[in-house]
């Protein structure tokens, strides 16, 4: 690129104003659900079919093409500023990001609460979604002093191909975690769905009620032909679906905790409870200790409690808040597009997210205080039975997180394919073969990882770490050229980057050894 070129990616009348616009005024963009990461579970855009038909990159692989366009090929996407100006209002940005934080995370967030207690929990939660917040402003003002809007672009701009490669592996570890999430819902949520419908009290060992084989067979039946597509723009409605089973899911959960009494059902809840001691034994989810407490002790709620699953709790949360890969994207969508009108949309999505996950972590707690499970669904399932309202929550659930599958799948075949064989010509070969492959770990990981809390924990504490604390201040410390390292906001940048490697190396390093000591002690 040309200096003169550069120039104009770096200079702006506005400093908050954006330089980028779009290929085309058809080039859309949809925003399907991820979780908490996504913000699950997290949220990754792609273009709708029609726009990759019309776009200026007509002779790339139609998905490279989606996600990893290279910004020499052809006319400069980011050359003429406001040539091309968002379209997306502002309150459909704060519906989009929104629908990019909020996932499958959700569910865990009240086993995150009775493990660290109500004052604990909202002090971290406040934290990592503040810290979610500035890392947002340092990607937003990298991507204008790097004149990229693609993540893996900015990784390559600051630090070459191990920079792309840091950003597309982290990228693909959230989306694999994320899909591992789904699908974890999948293998413990549709038995109890199945059982509802077939008045099926206790199960036999009919193989259409366990959750390994039906993980397979939804894998196999649904999912595969889906993400065997070039193109999924048409899934795109899941999006505002998946945000209303999210919503609706809450609502049932406030008004559960009112059917639920502790102090009258607590007999209850122990006997069905003790029902699955087995299993939640090896989860290290209760002790024999907790189950013979009093009912007063049971039903007190707790503000800060320290045990050796709280170290869980800011991973969770760390899942539950990514959401960075979707925001360059929405920031090129905004109308008026300018880095202080985007942060007005992180903002609000921010709040708005803040409050539905407090929300649900405390009314789950106040529920089930000490017996949640890391799958709060799962808890209301062995407390509940066959319970109307919690049925249609588990299906609208279930859909809502099948026909998200094949989205994730989308970007990590992209980065896959971007990073072996970029300049090969598309081959249905390879493109069934990184699916299956894809599909195939993630059914693995989900069969024999014993429980949910795992996969939140290692993903959050690691690839959302990456994506949320270290990959956007250290591209801004590399990109941000007219800011002295002794600058405040790059001394900011440097302070976030540190604690953002302690947090990943000290979560990983404590769910290693609560998992060699859980291993201990079942060995014993």
């Amino acid at each position: 690129m040309s200096q003169a070129e550069t120039g104009k990616l770096n200079t702006s009348p506005d400093e908050d104003s954006s330089s980028y616009s779009s290929n085309s005024n058809d080039f859309n963009y949809s925003y399907p659900p991820y979780p908490s990461s996504s913000c699950s579970d997290f949220n990754y855009p792609y273009p709708t079919k029609p726009a990759a038909m019309k776009s200026h990159y007509v002779d790339m692989d139609p998905e490279n093409q989606n996600f990893l366009l290279e910004p020499n090929t052809g006319k400069k996407k980011y050359e003429t500023e406001y040539e091309h100006p968002g379209t997306t209002s502002f309150g459909m940005s704060v519906f989009n990001l929104s629908n990019a934080i909020v996932g499958s995370g959700i569910l865990g967030l009240s086993y995150a609460m009775a493990n660290t207690g109500i004052a604990l929990f909202l002090i971290l939660l406040s934290v990592v979604s503040v810290l979610s917040l500035y890392s947002v402003h340092l990607l937003l003002k990298t991507a204008n002093e790097g004149g990229s809007l693609l993540y893996e672009q900015l990784g390559m701009k600051a630090f070459g191909m191990a920079g792309k490669l840091a950003a597309s592996g982290s990228i693909t570890m959230q989306n694999i975690g994320a899909m591992s999430s789904y699908l974890y819902i999948v293998k413990y949520e549709l038995p109890l769905v199945i059982k509802a419908f077939t008045n099926i009290e206790e199960s036999t060992g009919e193989w259409y009620l366990n959750g390994d084989y039906l993980v397979i067979l939804v894998s196999l039946v649904l999912i595969l032909p889906l993400s065997l597509l070039k193109n999924l723009g048409y899934l795109g409605y899941t999006s505002g679906f998946s945000l209303l089973c999210m919503v609706f899911f809450l609502i049932v959960v406030i008004c559960k905790k009112f059917q639920i009494p502790c102090g009258l059902d607590h007999d209850i809840v122990n006997a069905t409870l003790n029902i699955t001691l087995e299993h939640l034994s090896t989860t290290g989810l209760v002790h024999g200790t907790e189950l013979n407490a009093t009912t007063d002790d049971v039903c007190t709620p707790k503000y800060f409690i320290i045990n050796s699953q709280t170290v869980y709790a800011i991973p969770i949360l760390t899942f539950s808040f990514v959401c960075h890969p979707a925001i360059l994207p929405i920031y090129e969508e905004l109308k008026s597009r300018s880095r202080r009108r985007m942060m007005k949309v992180s903002n609000v999505s921010f709040f708005a997210m803040f409050l539905m996950y407090l929300l649900a972590a405390l009314f789950g707690y106040l529920t089930f205080y000490g017996n949640v499970e890391p799958e709060l669904l799962h808890t209301y399932s062995a407390v509940l039975g066959s319970d109307i309202l919690l049925l249609v929550v588990r299906l609208a659930v279930l859909m809502a997180v099948t026909l998200t599958v094949p989205v994730v799948i989308f970007p990590i075949r992209s980065s896959v394919t971007q990073l072996m064989c970029s300049k090969k010509e598309f081959s249905w070969i390879r493109h069934t073969a990184i699916t299956l492959a894809v599909l195939v770990f993630t059914n693995i990981l989900v069969i024999f990882v014993p429980t949910i809390r795992d996969i939140f924990g290692f993903i959050g504490a690691s690839a959302a770490a990456m994506l949320i604390f270290i990959l956007p201040s250290a591209f801004y410390i590399k990109l941000v050229k007219k800011e002295p390292m002794k600058s405040v906001q790059k001394i900011g940048a440097a302070l976030f980057l540190i604690s953002g490697v302690l947090v990943m190396t000290g979560s990983i390093t404590l769910i290693i050894l609560d998992w060699t000591h859980n291993a201990a002690s079942n060995g014993h």
